[in-house]
């Protein structure tokens, strides 16, 4: 499945996206994408129902992030192998992670807010995953279990926020308003296939700066599934994002590029749909 929540912003409600790529409304049969809908329960319920039996949503609506009440908001760093490489960082013994803030999270065509004194304003391509069973202290071989889905994430970061300012904390580079679009659906663990062997690409303004494969992630989703688990509970609905391939503003050379007023990205993972953000000024 599908799964997708649509509508105003804050007003969203849940859909799915049937067989031709239209909207059916689920608000008939669940509140929202979120909580116990995720859950293996959750979503078997949903898998029997006949999209066709479902209103179909006309025109183009507004789609929201793809999941609703997220408790956590996990970001993984330097898990890309190349990625690592260009930014002449050690790749990582462990993961490093730190957490965006979930006010961030906004929908995959929503336009992307460049903060007051940002200079350095950044993108990442990352295939994102969901939580849809808790998860504490679990082992890697059971931890894709407690995996929903997986979705488009693009870790939308203020570098200079992130590394040059006193404090040495990620979290203030990487949770602004709107650093967080999400969807444009959640695809079901059970679709998606292998998340190991999946297309990852961004373009600015038409030009291809990200081009890379999910093969070239360090750590793996099961194996941050546990690993995560080690450190709090996870919840479903929580939203982790993997990591991101080579080609980020921050690795140009022989200078890096970073992101201005109208710049306009778009990005996609096969089989997880595209997002399209405009940059605009904070209000």
């Amino acid at each position: 499945m599908k799964l997708l929540r649509y509508g105003p912003a804050g007003s969203e409600k849940p859909g799915l996206l049937d067989a031709d790529g239209g909207v059916r409304d689920l608000s008939g049969v669940v509140g929202d994408i979120a909580g116990a809908v995720l859950t293996p329960e959750g979503l078997q319920k949903l898998s029997v129902i006949d999209p066709k039996t479902l209103p179909k949503v006309d025109g183009n609506p507004r789609l929201g992030a793809c999941v609703g009440g997220a408790g956590k908001f996990i970001g993984i760093g330097l898990n890309f192998a190349d990625h690592a490489a260009e930014t002449n960082m050690p790749l990582p013994t462990e993961p490093i992670f730190f957490m965006k803030a979930t006010s961030c999270l906004c929908g995959p065509n929503d336009e992307v807010i460049k903060p007051k004194d940002s200079t350095k304003l950044d993108w990442e391509v990352e295939l994102g995953f969901v939580i849809g069973k808790k998860a504490s202290y679990v082992s890697e071989a059971e931890a894709l279990d407690h995996i929903a889905g997986y979705c488009l994430v693009n870790d939308v970061s203020e570098r200079e926020f992130q590394l040059g300012r006193p404090g040495g904390q990620w979290d203030k580079g990487k949770g602004c308003d709107t650093f967080g679009p999400v969807g444009p659906w959640l695809v079901t663990a059970d679709e998606i296939g292998d998340t190991n062997n999946l297309s990852m690409w961004l373009e600015v303004n038409g030009k291809r700066y990200q081009d890379g494969n999910s093969a070239t992630m360090v750590f793996k989703p099961a194996f941050l599934v546990a690993y995560l688990s080690r450190f709090f509970t996870l919840h479903p609905g929580d939203i982790v994002t993997t990591g991101t391939p080579p080609g980020v503003g921050a690795g140009q050379k022989p200078h890096p590029i970073f992101l201005k007023l109208g710049d306009e990205m778009h990005l996609g993972i096969s089989g997880l749909g595209e997002q399209r953000q405009k940059v605009v000024a904070a209000p």
